[in-house]
């Protein structure tokens, strides 16, 4: 039998003094391997690395105050909250996520997660073509669809994957394409993609190739042109589409810390779903091969000035997100007994 390849990961050597000095750590997540990454630092400074199995993990929301993370799994929706008190140590880890409260959805394949003004879930479901929330006694609720999405149906005809939102609000949403057959997206990959204005259902961007992780960070509407591998901003007055940085790997999952922004990567693999786009020769162009890891980019110069590298069994990330003020995050998962023994009270 063939020994399976190991997990590793490998930073720049100032990516740790990096993410300790943002007093900060990033969650990211692998639904090909099916867990979530808490990457933090320890007292001594050097880097914490924490993760936990769940199956398909997706789309991360984090509240403004990180107490609490919601994450998209294959047919669940998860909200964790950090049952450590502010200020408080348990070990040498500074939060400790538990999950207090899930919602069965049923494989709708969620993609991104926003948290809405009244704290419940919004998030992009890809198989229904909508923005959709969770529901008592049902799958979901629709909240929107794309005006060229006809009929509410399980076919995932535009691949709507990205969210942006804004103080509570969903504002802007990424689709590969406009199509309304079922599965019709993978025929546009290449420069079929859309941003769609969820207020006016207006079109303010096209020609993009599988875009992903729309996020509003400083005034501009940034995504990941992932078809080419680029970081950059579009002008929703004119739909144009400024790229910052080129990212050598198939890139999705967008995050800000202060004047960062940090992108997830994924090998690209040979198929249907990556194979054949403009990525491709963009790497030849750069003489690169395609990577997983995440990058941190300096905004204002479009340098990249620290990554992390992962080899081995996992190639694709989905989604990263910031956990500002949590310098060495934990979480409890559903195996073993941990889930048993370790309980939070209500102060109220």
């Amino acid at each position: 039998m063939a020994e399976q390849p190991l997990f590793t990961l490998t930073t720049s050597r100032g990516f740790a003094g990096w993410l300790a000095g943002t007093g900060g750590s990033l969650a990211f997540t692998t639904y090909q391997g099916g867990k979530v990454f808490f990457l933090g630092t320890k007292p001594d400074g050097k880097l914490a690395v924490f993760d936990r199995s769940f199956p398909r993990c997706m789309g991360l929301a984090v509240t403004p105050d990180a107490r609490t993370i919601l994450m998209a799994t294959q047919v669940q929706l998860y909200r964790f909250d950090n049952i450590l008190p502010k200020g408080e140590m348990q070990d040498a880890f500074d939060a400790i996520y538990a999950p207090h409260q899930t919602w069965i959805t049923g494989d709708i394949d969620i993609h991104d997660i926003g948290i809405g003004a009244d704290g419940s879930p919004v998030f992009a479901n890809t198989l229904f073509n909508c923005l959709a929330t969770t529901s008592d006694g049902h799958s979901f609720r629709p909240l929107w669809q794309p005006p060229f999405i006809t009929r509410l149906v399980a076919e995932d005809r535009c691949h709507l994957n990205g969210l942006a939102m804004e103080h509570g609000v969903a504002r802007y949403v990424t689709c590969v394409s406009r199509s309304d057959v079922s599965d019709g997206w993978r025929d546009r990959r290449a420069d079929g993609g859309v941003v769609v204005d969820v207020g006016t259902s207006e079109i303010v961007a096209s020609g993009l190739s599988m875009p992903h992780s729309p996020r509003l960070h400083n005034g501009r509407l940034w995504l990941v042109n992932s078809g080419t591998g680029e970081l950059g901003w579009i002008d929703p007055a004119d739909g144009r589409f400024t790229p910052v940085v080129f990212c050598p790997g198939y890139a999705r999952g967008l995050t800000f810390v202060g004047n960062s922004a940090v992108v997830g990567l994924s090998r690209a693999r040979e198929n249907r779903t990556f194979s054949g786009l403009p990525l491709e020769d963009a790497l030849r162009a750069h003489d690169a091969e395609a990577r997983t890891g995440l990058l941190v980019i300096d905004l204002t110069s479009g340098a990249i000035s620290d990554w992390v590298r992962i080899e081995g069994v996992i190639d694709e990330l989905f989604d990263v997100a910031a956990l500002p003020g949590i310098r060495n995050p934990s979480a409890i998962g559903l195996k073993g007994t941990e889930i048993q023994r370790v309980l939070s009270v209500d102060p109220g």
